[in-house]
């Protein structure tokens, strides 16, 4: 009963309705984009890595001088580590998990074809799977006669032998699909260049150490090399790390002091330092939020005691004429709420457009139909609650005094 009251009223204030709902629009066309994409990066912060995080340590070292015997070195590293107390595992490895540089090669599944099918992450490091905790999903996991040394290798890259490269590779699940999206990918073969590794092991998960494109983020394939020191892994206890961590450096040192210490952290803090952009901008969406809420909540509480002093005439006139206290509140709330649903409306069509161009400049994802009512209720919500200050004040408005006013 009280909209055609409602709507004449607002005819009436024509400028200062339009700017509310525009004031509504664009706060709600933010909303709904911001929200999606904190989502969005949430999503990513808690990304799955595909290793044992809190068990792992990572311990990058840099030489000095001569690296003669470089890989009988790295055996008396690994063997003086595996020798600490609460060690698990242990591994030389060329990258990890988000780390800050990414081995990658170009795979394809039939060496004749003109273009690599996708980028890949590839990891080098016996023992490697093992130390990561890395989940094997089908097929086996690589045998000692499966490694060949990176000496090997590189005589093989400058003989073009053949036989001096490995044979075997396990993927990541989603490499799998991706490469054979309704085949067993077990005893097929990849191809690096002209050279063949046959799928023996399927994992089901091991994140890249750079992910510029998160749908491509386990693109990651464990290639059996044996490397010579640089960055060790180790695993042990979750409540040992910093002790471990310590004594490994100190065993470490003994065995080469002629070495500086690049790296030393837990995957903790890898994982920590590798997010820490997505975190500061979700902060910043959060403020943007905050901010524009409370700047729409503040133009309601305006816009509503302006207007409980422009009409306490006619607040009079009604509780004079019958109309109770939960009237006059229903009245202003009544009113509220529909320019809030115009702005809505109008913000969700500006919200699909701001998304558009998003996608098209920036390669974002089309915004799901579902943050539309999280933007509308949430404004509806603080639409409510913004005015339900001055539609209070306007119920308590004694009849005798509004009627007496001009």
């Amino acid at each position: 009963m009280d909209i055609l009251p409602i709507l004449t009223t607002l005819r009436r204030h024509k400028i200062t309705a339009f700017l509310v709902i525009l004031e509504i629009a664009l706060t709600c066309a933010i909303i709904c984009n911001a929200v999606f994409l904190i989502s969005q990066r949430i999503e990513r912060i808690h990304m799955p890595s595909g290793v044992a995080e809190h068990e792992l340590i990572q311990i990058e070292l840099a030489s000095i001088g001569a690296k003669a015997d470089e890989f009988a070195r790295a055996q008396e590293d690994l063997a003086a580590i595996r020798q600490i107390p609460g060690v698990t595992q242990v591994a030389s490895v060329a990258q990890v998990p988000f780390g800050s540089s990414s081995n990658n090669a170009g795979i394809r599944i039939d060496p004749n074809q003109p273009k690599s099918m996708i980028d890949a992450s590839t990891y080098y490091g016996e023992n490697l799977i093992e130390t990561y905790g890395a989940r094997l999903i089908a097929g086996r996991n690589l045998r000692a006669d499966d490694y060949r040394s990176m000496d090997a290798v590189m005589e093989g890259v400058r003989s073009g032998d053949t036989k001096l490269f490995p044979a075997t590779a396990i993927i990541t699940q989603s490499m799998a699909k991706r490469l054979w999206p309704d085949q067993d990918a077990l005893g097929k073969s990849i191809y690096i260049g002209k050279i063949p590794l046959q799928v023996v092991g399927i994992l089901e998960n091991l994140v890249r150490p750079s992910i510029e494109d998160d749908s491509t983020a386990n693109y990651s394939a464990v290639i059996p090399i044996k490397l010579a020191q640089g960055q060790y892994v180790i695993r042990t206890a979750p409540g040992d790390r910093e002790r471990v961590l310590k004594i490994a450096l100190e065993k470490l040192k003994q065995n080469n002091p002629h070495r500086i210490v690049v790296q030393k952290r837990t995957w903790d803090e890898i994982r920590g330092n590798f997010f820490q952009n997505d975190r500061s901008m979700t902060g910043l969406l959060i403020g943007v939020c905050v901010a524009l809420l409370l700047v729409t909540a503040l133009g309601i509480v305006g816009l509503g005691s302006f207007w409980v002093a422009q009409r306490r005439r006619m607040i009079g006139v009604r509780r004079a004429l019958g109309a109770t206290r939960h009237d006059i509140l229903h009245y202003f709330q009544t009113e509220n709420f529909l320019l809030a649903t115009i702005g809505i409306a109008l913000g969700m069509v500006l919200a699909y457009g701001i998304n558009l161009f998003l996608m098209t400049k920036y390669e974002l994802p089309r915004l799901p139909a579902t943050y539309f009512p999280i933007g509308a209720i949430a404004l509806w919500i603080i639409g409510q609650l913004a005015v339900l200050g001055p539609a209070m004040r306007a119920s308590m408005v004694p009849p005798v005094v509004a009627t007496r006013s001009v």
